[in-house]
């Protein structure tokens, strides 16, 4: 007898076309079929299927009904006035058609209660226009005054089966009760993909989560995935995480500072093209002024570079690095330059890597610097920070940037070569600036040596890091300097405490 080699037919999916939320799900909503959407109050349901719908039509050339049993047509408009959303434009065209209804209590009754009246609606409207995809908000709405669950659960089955049979891909929205997805509790046995959406408050920060709970016939992530609303709708973060896929390259980028290059061996010195270089050092000790270096020597070869300052406006650092031979103003005025000063606790993680993601999309940055990375470790645990730094190493290096970190360590701390926020074993080049003493207790100076650069022979002495009129440079330490701070243990032990440094980080 002859074997079937018949495959089973694959699930087919529909794209919603919002940022991350096709890669979460790999490759969007179940087609022709319901999806249950539920989160409570202000978790972004009614946007979520908004969104659906608006890119379904631009994008996907597929139109759409949106039937609410809330919120008016003229409502609706308004909800979505703030964003670059442009609902009231594609009803105009009739992409996109938008039914209220309006129940009373007059309407809800549980004698003889049948949905024939919102079929007929429903059907009139997705035939009206041919569409392809509809959303309803909300079920609670629909079934609010009926308590028999009998009747309930053949409504629930019969709106269900009816969307399925008009070849619709369906989102219906619903509110989570203790231990159900809604009110009811039957529509997530029915539903073929279940999503939660969460909007919670953590140490005075809205946090905004989203998560698969069910999808039928397909894989899809698991976890919590952070998302966040802004102008451009709906965004689920990581948008892609790049992994470790990355090429090797020998190419290599000057630091900006001559006498740093030397430091590099083999071959034309400097940091590795498309490689991660973090600074770490107490305050005071220069590490802006080296991620200054780095900014203006990528503009001198006509790269762009994108600046991201967590603790100076743009005047300001334009201003303090003059001081030092640095000039901001030519290469911001010929567009190699671009400046984005914001206060880390302006909003959260996730906001911080989307805006990151929308400015390499329009600047295009060959480099990007961002100071101090350690601004960040206040707006969130050490796993959401570790997490979200490591998307955000994803992102560049996927995208080729050299990237240049500078991280603040407490002049408290016992080891002076922290600050790297558990994420050295994803940098490439590791420096560390310290404030050292020059004949004992006599003149304060500043210290440099390079803990590890990945693929790159390099001087691990420490060097004495001079900042003047004329610029930066550094010159071999002379024997009577010292660590500051009750540190004169360490005098001439820099090379064995950077090899120490490595095993730390590898887990040695």
């Amino acid at each position: 007898m002859k074997k079937s080699t018949d495959h089973p037919k694959q699930l087919q999916k529909c794209l919603t076309g919002i940022k991350g939320f096709d890669e979460i799900t790999e490759g969007g909503l179940p087609k022709n079929r319901t999806t249950l959407v539920s989160g409570g109050a202000g978790s972004g349901k009614t946007l979520l299927g908004l969104d659906f719908l608006i890119n379904g039509a631009i994008k996907f050339k597929e139109p759409g009904v949106f039937m609410s049993f809330e919120e008016t047509q003229e409502e609706l408009y308004t909800d979505v006035a703030s964003l670059n959303l442009d609902l009231q434009g594609l009803v105009s065209q009739r992409k996109i058609l938008i039914e209220h209804v309006l129940l009373e209590r007059k309407d809800v009754q549980e004698i003889d209660f049948n949905l024939e009246g919102i079929f007929v609606r429903l059907e009139h409207a997705i035939d009206s226009i041919g569409a392809k995809r509809v959303v309803l908000d909300s079920i609670e709405s629909i079934f609010a005054g009926i308590t028999d669950v009998g009747i309930l659960r053949l409504e629930i089955k019969r709106l269900f089966r009816w969307l399925k049979e008009k070849q619709v891909t369906a989102i219906v929205t619903g509110e989570p009760l203790q231990e159900t997805f809604t009110r009811h509790g039957l529509e997530q046995y029915i539903s073929d993909c279940i999503i939660l959406l969460d909007n919670r408050v953590k140490e005075q920060i809205a946090i905004r989560r989203i998560r698969i709970v069910k999808y039928r016939g397909s894989k899809h992530g698991t976890n919590e995935y952070p998302f966040v609303i802004d102008k451009e709708g709906l965004s689920v973060i990581p948008i892609t995480s790049a992994g470790l896929d990355q090429p090797g390259t020998t190419h290599k980028v000057s630091t900006g500072i001559p006498s740093l290059d030397k430091m590099f061996r083999g071959g034309k010195p400097g940091f590795a093209k498309g490689s991660m270089v973090l600074a770490s050092g107490t305050a005071g000790t220069g590490k802006t002024s080296l991620a200054a270096s780095f900014a203006v020597a990528s503009c001198k070869r006509g790269e762009r570079c994108l600046f991201l300052s967590y603790e100076e406006s743009a005047g300001q650092l334009v201003q303090n690095m003059s001081s030092i031979n640095i000039h901001f103003e030519p290469m911001i005025k010929k567009g190699l330059l671009k400046i984005v000063s914001t206060r880390p606790t302006f909003f959260g993680l996730e906001m911080h890597l989307l805006d990151l993601y929308k400015l390499i999309a329009e600047f295009k940055p060959n480099t990007v610097v961002i100071d101090p990375l350690t601004s960040l470790i206040g707006e969130g645990d050490q796993r959401e920070i570790r997490s979200m730094i490591t998307r955000m190493i994803d992102l560049l290096k996927s995208n080729g940037i050299t990237s240049f970190f500078t991280s603040l360590v407490s002049s408290a701390a016992q080891n002076d070569t922290s600050g790297e926020i558990g994420v050295s074993s994803l940098i490439d080049t590791w420096i560390v600036v310290r404030e050292l003493e020059e004949d004992l207790s006599k003149k304060r100076i500043r210290g440099l040596f390079i803990v590890k650069s990945r693929g790159t022979g390099h001087d691990s002495d420490v060097h004495k890091l001079i900042l003047s009129d004329d610029g930066i440079k550094l010159v071999p330490m002379v024997d009577k300097s010292t660590a500051v701070a009750n540190e004169k243990n360490k005098i001439g032990k820099n090379v064995s405490e950077g090899q120490k440094l490595i095993k730390q980080d590898k887990g040695e």
